[in-house]
């Protein structure tokens, strides 16, 4: 028992020497060969209350990467791109938040386009987003217009809008070549022909009295593209002629009538001419026709002052703006047909079969509604074309 207590109080003393960074403590209880073991231990280690701090090799500590071009190699910054492509991806997806979400949109992007390239760049990608998604060119021209109007910036080259109407300059100017293109550039074109149609009646310019107007120089450049659009009489250039008067035919036609010009007769002028002479499918001129009869009815507009006193009898537009049905076997029908009020009850039952939830006992809509009443009423431009292509079908069959 000497001999351990005396070993074990050499231990502690020498463990107590500034030298030695831990200390061990025996009792007399522990076997005099683990005190020898644990006294060789500490005589022999190299470790230090001192030494840095250990990071395993997997984890190693945490330093602020920084790339070659100066950003961050852990957190990349949103780029403007992607700004736009995310917010415009929402407004296309939901097109009724346009109003609620609008000013949010403009109060963003006025904190990010601080520069003339930052502008410069949100022409290009509004410009080109406008023209690639599909049925947007609606959208794109609200946004562009409430745009001109809210976007601070306004460099020495130009505002928002005069850069956005020398983005549409550029392609203005290849009209020649894009309508004996190829497929696919005159895709591209037709794609901006209507976005510049949608633009000419969406984009206001402020005057310091008076209402806003519209672009004049926007109205030449639609007449312009409409001559080039004839001048190669193919189906793609027709039908894109087409639905750009339907989109804008009125207001063209009254614009120039103000004017006093006469462009919407020479243009149906053209029409007429191309329906006898061009070698484009009947289907496309069944179109042009049709457009004609749209154009001769005042592009379906019936006046107020008379709409109060009209009757079938004593209007022949009285039905004009009256939706067509169509029968099981797909026949059309309007409220002018004999046999509307039998016909449109067949209708009825067919929803009552198909949509039964949509309806209660006493054959009202529940408070749910009917979603199919509350769809956009646009369409895809190939279902409105293979739609046409059906009633110019059922049409014909009806005919003895």
């Amino acid at each position: 028992l000497a001999m351990v207590f005396s070993i074990s109080f050499i231990s502690h003393s020498e463990s107590r020497r500034p030298s030695k960074p831990h200390q061990v403590i025996h009792n007399n209880s522990t076997p005099a060969s683990k005190v020898k073991r644990v006294d060789s231990l500490v005589n022999t280690s190299i470790l230090s209350a001192n030494a840095p701090e250990f990071y395993p090799s997997s984890s190693p500590p945490y330093e602020e990467s920084v790339s070659e071009d100066g950003s961050d190699g852990y957190y990349t910054e949103t780029t403007l791109a992607e700004l736009v492509e995310e917010f415009l991806s929402h407004l296309n997806s939901s097109p009724g938040s346009f109003e609620n979400d609008i000013e949010h949109i403009a109060n963003m992007l006025n904190s990010w386009v601080t520069t003339e390239e930052t502008l410069q760049e949100l022409v290009e990608l509004l410009y080109t987003q406008s023209t690639v998604i599909p049925n947007f060119s609606y959208t794109g021209a609200r946004l562009c217009n409430f745009l001109s109007h809210n976007l601070a910036l306004s460099p020495a080259s130009g505002n928002f809008r005069q850069l956005l109407l020398k983005r549409c300059q550029t392609e203005y100017e290849q009209r020649g070549v894009a309508v004996r293109g190829d497929a696919e550039t005159q895709k591209k074109f037709h794609a901006y022909v209507l976005f510049l149609g949608e633009l000419y009646l969406r984009l206001e310019l402020k005057r310091a009295k008076g209402p806003p107007s519209r672009a004049e120089i926007l109205l030449t450049a639609l007449r312009e593209l409409m001559n080039a659009l004839f001048s190669n009489p193919v189906d793609g250039n027709l039908i894109c002629a087409v639905k750009l008067l339907k989109l804008t035919g009125s207001v063209l036609e009254d614009t120039w009538k103000e004017s006093g010009k006469s462009d919407m007769d020479q243009i149906v002028q053209r029409i007429e001419n191309i329906v006898l002479d061009a070698q484009c499918s009947r289907d496309v001129k069944q179109m042009l026709l049709r457009l004609v009869e749209l154009r001769s009815s005042n592009w379906g507009r019936v006046h107020a002052a008379a709409a109060a006193d009209a009757t079938p009898d004593n209007d022949p537009n009285y039905f004009m703006n009256e939706p067509t049905f169509y029968t099981a076997d797909g026949t059309p029908f309007t409220a002018a047909d004999p046999e509307y009020s039998e016909k449109y009850q067949e209708i009825l039952d067919r929803e009552d079969d198909y949509f039964p939830e949509a309806y209660e006992e006493n054959g009202n809509e529940s408070g749910g509604g009917n979603d199919l009443a509350v769809q956009n009423d646009e369409m895809d431009p190939e279902i409105e074309e293979a739609f046409e292509k059906f009633c110019l079908e059922s049409e014909r069959k009806r005919r003895p």
